[in-house]
């Protein structure tokens, strides 16, 4: 990433970015906070019906997003900056609203096109990383500042937020936050402007969202996605079979918290060593090892290390796969690239969700049995992948020894001819006749 001045102050394009992502971070946690205390969430609570519903209603931001944003993103002449500004515009716009609304059945339109424009506005940022880095060697780090700095912006407003939230209720959570997100809008205008225009989809852009590289990394990723899915609900429904307090449920919801924030802090330092595609593969496998360990010894404290690690563990993966996604897709369909990859792994933490809500709590199904379960499924992932990246290498590695053959068998029949040419033309002089210049007699 570009550096400043020594002295100076940070005012990279990377460093706008960073700051716009804190500040949205920052609203994002008031609008959350705001819904919690509403109608909204009352689907996720209680019966198994009502999480299912939950769980398609978080599929409708996707529904708009991966046919829609990608390609206004891709095809913009206004560049990527204009969309970010206009749709931190509008969720300012969607909160104001909703704070007229918070406590009828029109929450919960504007709450989903809030969530739409939430999808929009990430897919956007992690378009823009890749033009805003010196080095795709640095994209890692990058994806891993940006996620920590969010996590920060989180942890320093969740508790103004939970103030305002007591003091003046809801609706004003929901105004300064809609505050924070025109905030966010005037940072973004600081953004450089990074325009791609991009003709309808041709057959060469399809095939290049079907790289190897990232068709293995994205399988692997979205097995990881169902796991957290599955684990989300999983960890809800075992200790409500299992009568534990809420305080249990606080707690594993630290665990995750704190395990999403050291997968990425780690997640840097990787990046020195290994490659993405190795970072990502040691992110699978390396905790489902563990889990064996921890489901064998199952109770509350095994389950929130189980949580911490697979919150790390996604953590860390995603920032593996956003790099690799972002340096192998091409910048004209790097836009819909994101967007695809984001509505295929909704779809798969819907499905894990939806295996979890199904299973039978307090009957045949036990805790032991689930993180067992989470544990053979990050393995299989885990081994599929680096399998994958085993023989994309060696794949590699022939190709270029073949066009190494082709290169020097090029050169052995260059020198050949010229060898040909050479005889060819020693054989002409030889077979041309000697004349000799007739002898004149000199007398003085």
């Amino acid at each position: 990433m570009a550096k400043a001045p020594k002295g100076a102050a940070v005012t990279t394009p990377f460093s706008r970015l960073a700051l716009t992502h804190a500040v949205t971070a920052c609203g994002d946690v008031f609008f959350t906070v705001a819904l919690a205390d509403s109608l909204f969430f009352s689907a996720a609570k209680g019966a198994k019906d009502k999480v299912l519903l939950y769980l398609l209603l978080t599929m409708v931001p996707f529904a708009v997003i991966a046919p829609l944003m990608g390609p206004v993103l891709d095809r913009s002449r206004g560049g990527r900056r204009f969309i970010m500004i206009g749709i931190s515009v509008a969720r300012a716009g969607v909160c104001f609203l909703l704070a007229g609304h918070i406590k009828d059945l029109a929450l919960y339109p504007l709450a989903l096109s809030s969530m739409v424009l939430a999808k929009a506005q990430g897919i956007t940022k992690s378009s823009l990383v890749p033009s805003l880095v010196n080095d795709r060697s640095e994209l890692v780090q990058a994806n891993s500042r940006l996620a920590l700095l969010g996590i920060l912006a989180g942890i320093a407003g969740a508790p103004f937020a939970g103030g305002i939230l007591k003091l003046f209720g809801g609706d004003w959570v929901l105004r300064v936050g809609a505050i924070a997100y025109l905030v966010a809008a005037i940072f973004a205008i600081r953004l450089p402007r990074v325009t791609v225009i991009a003709d309808q989809e041709t057959r060469d852009q399809r095939a290049s969202l079907h790289i190897p590289s990232i068709t293995a990394a994205g399988n692997a990723m979205g097995f990881v996605r169902a796991v957290v899915g599955f684990m989300t609900f999983f960890g809800a429904f075992i200790l409500k079979a299992e009568h534990r307090n809420a305080g249990v449920f606080g707690l594993l919801i630290g665990a995750s918290a704190l395990g999403n924030g050291i997968g990425t802090l780690i997640a840097t330092p990787l990046r020195r060593r290994f490659r993405e595609e190795r970072i990502l593969g040691a992110s699978i496998t390396l905790p489902a090892i563990l889990m064996i360990f921890v489901a064998r010894w199952y109770g509350v404290p095994s389950l929130l290390i189980a949580g911490a690690m697979i919150a790390g563990s996604a953590a860390c993966a995603r920032l593996a796969f956003d790099s690799i996604l972002q340096r192998d897709a091409s910048e004209s369909v790097r836009g819909r690239a994101i967007a695809r990859f984001e509505t295929h792994f909704q779809l798969l933490w819907v499905a894990g969700g939806v295996v979890a809500v199904a299973l039978p709590f307090g009957n045949n199904i036990s805790g032991k049995g689930g993180l067992f379960l989470v544990a053979i499924v990050m393995l299989f992932a885990g081994f599929a992948y680096l399998g994958a990246v085993v023989r994309l290498d060696q794949a590699s590695r022939d190709q270029v020894s073949g066009d190494q053959v082709v290169r020097n068998q090029v050169s052995r029949d260059q020198a050949s001819r010229d060898q040909v040419s050479g005889d060819q033309v020693s054989r002409e002089r030889e077979a041309e006749p000697v004349r000799h210049r007739p002898v004149t007699d000199r007398r003085d």
